[in-house]
């Protein structure tokens, strides 16, 4: 028996030189058995295994189609004539949209070289004219390069994994870069393949700090790259179409989009309660599928396992399914396989928030359901503890969405909260996305004596005034209201119009921001997200991009700087118009600087409020990083030391609780279908921020004798 190159033996079959071949694993066979074996080896793992990878093979030349030149036109003049932000259709608007539609194809800078850029800028100021005229051949080209240049990378990553890691070295003082969105288009080919080979290497070193062994690594990232592949010959004209008009858009600002017939589809199935899945809205992040916000009621929500800003990398099927890594993939393929039968489960391999290292990995798994609106519901309970030697009494409420009949669910709420003689009440809107703008309203109606409650500006700068209908109050107590930087457009409004009443104080952190509002423009082919009014506070500011800042500030781990409104390019700004007519309740001015600094003093004594800001000090540094180590020895060391620093805190928390330390974190916990209480549902340092409100609201009530008169 002598060894036979098996690889070498594929090549011969096929034709293909055998120096194209490195490191090729030699197995004992007859040679007369080779041309046989190389046989089977086609049939039973393809010829992708063995045959290196030509770009040229995945990439086909789009093109736009007659309908487009239609429908371009059609959107370009609905945005002038109709949306809110009047943009002249110039050469500024032109290169604005220039700039966003390579960031939109290459955020990373790693696709598109500096000849490229220099190729395309002919185009900056031709843009506007092109959308006007339907001449969207240079827009394609654009598009088409992207393309080349991304099959050329995933090429040159398959052919790197083909060659084997033994020749990568993990031990030197190489980095790469976090955060491209501002760097350089590299000069050339060779410095654009080093950024791939730093990205590979990356990857690599990350899933051998999740354990996985370096053949593991090979088939993971092999089908990875080459499933990407697969997909980039799947690309449709309309792809292309959508991602320029959308650029275009953005202009205007992010809300306002172009969606395909076929993304209009999706659209309407998204805002179907009805939709058997998870319960979690997802974008694009990078090559990322990042989630955005969990539906409160949904899997997700009730399961305590995904948070907002969550990556999810890989998707399996059932308890025992395989994981399919999706990552390169368009987020619509994405949210398909996400979704399926109610009572069917499936796995999500997920890098939690705020975690920077891949390696972090840990796997979640979720059994699909409707997203019941019982579940959205407003909940409460009774928060009873002792302060300043008195006892309170403080109802919470926590209200997830503004549902239909929420006003009427709070009253109910509202009139047994009476009935047990509570001294005040804390309103929980955090990670409230918002919902009816009529119950936003109505809501707030309950806690003032009628008056304006929110103004609405259209694109034409005409005015109007929602209004509380009557001048009966629900509830004249002492009033609180929580929020956080997910508690976002009518959760907005409600406190806005709370804090500009002096009708209650505003607990938490900065709000998102999205002050404007959308509406749906059917098109001929497609439809068009228009954003056509803004509202604004009565005191005159508006919501948006500034949201609504609390009276007392909370710690918060979502980061402000990357979350919200302002964290969006172009977003609309904050401005002010004409107070509207009303008045407050009170000054509560004169008090919050004395309950901000009853707050602090408690804060600093409590074990849980310096684990919390610890821990927000600890994920600030991490997101400052602006390169990785590709030292496998130093990337070893971060990681050990992270997973040191969250033991020591959990077990700080666990001490100051009189409960056994930890010799090792948790893994993470088993799908657990039993009910659980709104409250059990939030994390620890949620429910921290929950009692802390209540003794700021007790504190309010002993400072404030004309407040709690008013009961």
């Amino acid at each position: 028996m002598t060894p036979v190159n098996f690889r070498a033996a594929w090549r011969s079959f096929v034709g293909v030189p055998s120096d194209a071949l490195t490191r090729p694993p030699d197995l004992p066979m007859n040679p007369t058995l080779a041309r046989t074996a190389s046989l089977l080896a086609l049939l039973l793992l393809g010829a992708s295994a063995w045959a290196r990878v030509e770009p040229g093979d995945y990439v086909r030349p789009l093109a736009p189609e007659e309908v487009h030149a239609e429908t371009a036109h059609d959107v370009i003049t609905r945005l002038s004539r109709g949306h809110y932000r009047r943009i002249p259709l110039d050469d500024t608007l032109s290169s604005h949209a220039f700039d966003r539609y390579l960031e939109m194809l290459d955020p990373s800078r790693i696709y598109f070289r500096a000849d490229d850029i220099a190729e395309f800028e002919s185009q900056r100021t031709q843009l506007d004219d092109q959308l006007r005229d339907g001449e969207l051949g240079p827009a394609f080209t654009i598009y088409n390069r992207y393309q080349e240049r991304l099959a050329e990378q995933l090429a040159f990553m398959v052919n790197q994994l083909e060659d084997g890691l033994d020749g990568m070295a993990f031990d030197g003082h190489e980095t790469v870069q976090v955060d491209r969105s501002e760097a350089a288009w590299p000069p050339g080919p060779e410095a654009q393949r080093a950024l791939w080979l730093a990205r590979l290497k990356n990857a690599v070193l990350s899933l051998r700090l999740a354990e996985k062994a370096d053949d593991e690594i090979v088939s993971l990232l092999t089908r990875r790259y080459e499933s990407q592949l697969k997909r980039l010959r799947q690309s449709r004209n309309e792809d292309a179409f959508q991602a320029f008009v959308n650029a275009a858009a953005y202009i205007f600002d992010p809300h306002t989009s172009y969606m395909s017939p076929r993304r209009s589809e999706d659209f309407s199935i998204d805002m179907n309660l009805s939709l058997e899945g998870i319960g979690a809205a997802l974008q694009l992040d990078n090559e990322y599928t990042k989630v955005v916000r969990v539906i409160p009621g949904g899997p997700a929500y009730l399961s305590k396992q995904l948070k907002p800003a969550d990556r999810i990398v890989s998707v399996g099927q059932g308890g025992e399914g395989d994981l399919v890594d999706i990552v390169g993939w368009r987020l619509d393929e994405v949210v398909r396989l996400i979704r399926g039968p109610k009572d069917t489960l499936v796995r999500l391999e997920i890098i939690p928030a705020g975690v920077a290292d891949d390696s972090r990995t840990r796997i979640v798994m979720l059994r699909r359901d409707t997203v019941r609106l019982e579940d959205q519901a407003a909940s409460s309970r009774l928060m009873e503890f002792d302060h300043e030697g008195a006892r309170f009494r403080i109802g919470v409420i926590r209200l997830p969405t503004f549902y239909v009949n929420t006003t009427r669910d709070v009253t109910r709420i509202l009139h047994e909260f009476d009935e047990q003689r509570v001294d005040g009440i804390l309103l929980d809107l955090r990670n409230n996305g918002g919902g009816s703008l009529e119950e936003a309203n109505s809501l707030t109606g309950l806690f003032i004596r009628g008056g304006p409650t929110v103004q609405i500006r259209n694109a034409h700068g005409r005015v109007a005034v929602m209004r509380d209908p009557d001048s009966a109050f629900a509830y004249d107590g002492p009033l609180a209201v929580l929020v956080n930087r997910h508690s976002a457009s009518a959760s907005e409004i409600f406190a806005g119009a709370i804090k500009d009443y002096n009708r209650g104080l505003i607990l938490g952190s900065r709000t998102f921001g999205k002050g404007t509002v959308q509406t749906l423009k059917s098109l001929d082919h497609g439809r068009l997200k228009l954003t056509m009014a803004k509202f604004y506070r009565i005191s005159g500011g508006s919501t948006q991009h500034q949201g609504v800042l609390p009276h007392i500030p909370f710690p918060e781990l979502i980061d402000v700087s990357e979350t919200g409104e302002s964290a969006l390019d172009g977003a609309l700004p904050w401005d002010t118009i004409a107070p509207a007519d009303y008045e407050p309740y009170t000054n509560l001015a004169p008090l919050v600087e004395r309950l901000q600094r009853k707050h602090l003093l408690r804060s600093a004594e409590s074990v849980e409020f310096n684990i919390l800001n610890e821990r927000i000090a600890h994920q600030r540094d991490l997101n400052q990083r602006v390169a990785l180590s590709l030292n496998e020895g130093r990337r070893r060391s971060e990681q050990d030391a992270a997973r040191r620093f969250e033991l020591a805190l959990e077990n700080r928390r666990r001490q100051a609780l009189g409960e056994p330390p930890l010799e090792a974190l948790p893994e993470t916990p088993e799908e657990d279908e039993t009910p659980v209480a709104p409250n059990e549902q939030a994390t620890p340092e949620e429910n921290l921020l929950v009692e802390e409100g209540g003794r700021v609201l007790a504190d309010l009530i002993l400072l404030s004798q004309p407040i709690s008169a008013m009961r």
